[in-house]
């Protein structure tokens, strides 16, 4: 019995072209990718969600849950229209990182792994980010790396994401 489609023609186009980057015996190595593009056309990863990507890969549902709430990238849950995930690992941390993140729960009202009540934003605590260099270092929405993220340079991002 197949699962009721549950994501866009696109999204699975999307997923096709992940899967061909592997042998057929393989295509569940297309499991991250593949919850990305559901991600991405959700918003957030419902267990109805994973288990149609896990019925469309041909694997376990466990398999798929492991691979998701293993890696913070994946949302478990709705989140803010903006997701800012600040890195605290001790690079960062001896840079500002533990600054700038009291700054951005004080400024927002909010913790890690919380939302704003009007549902703008997100607040997450990431891991290395492998830009130590220009720490502290924040990811907005998965995709956007922002560099040296002093209090003065957040209070600048929220204006513009206002």
């Amino acid at each position: 019995m197949n699962a009721p489609l549950m994501l866009s023609p696109e999204s699975l186009a999307k997923i096709d072209k992940a899967v061909a980057k592997y042998p057929p015996e393989r295509k569940d190595s297309a499991v991250m990718a593949a919850l990305t593009i559901a991600q991405a056309e959700k918003g957030w990863l419902s267990a109805e969600t994973m288990d149609f990507v896990a019925q469309y890969l041909g694997m376990p549902p466990v398999a798929v849950y492991e691979v998701a709430t293993f890696y913070t990238m994946y949302n478990l849950k709705p989140v803010g229209r903006h997701k800012l995930t600040i890195c605290t690992n001790l690079p960062c941390a001896l840079q500002g990182a533990t600054h700038a993140a009291e700054h951005l729960k004080k400024v927002l009202g909010i913790g890690f792994n919380e939302t704003t009540a009007d549902d703008r934003f997100t607040l997450k605590e990431g891991e290395c980010m492998g830009a130590c260099g220009d720490a502290p270092v924040m990811l907005q929405n998965n995709h956007t790396m922002l560099c040296a993220m002093s209090p003065e340079k957040i209070d600048r991002l929220l204006k513009e994401l206002e």
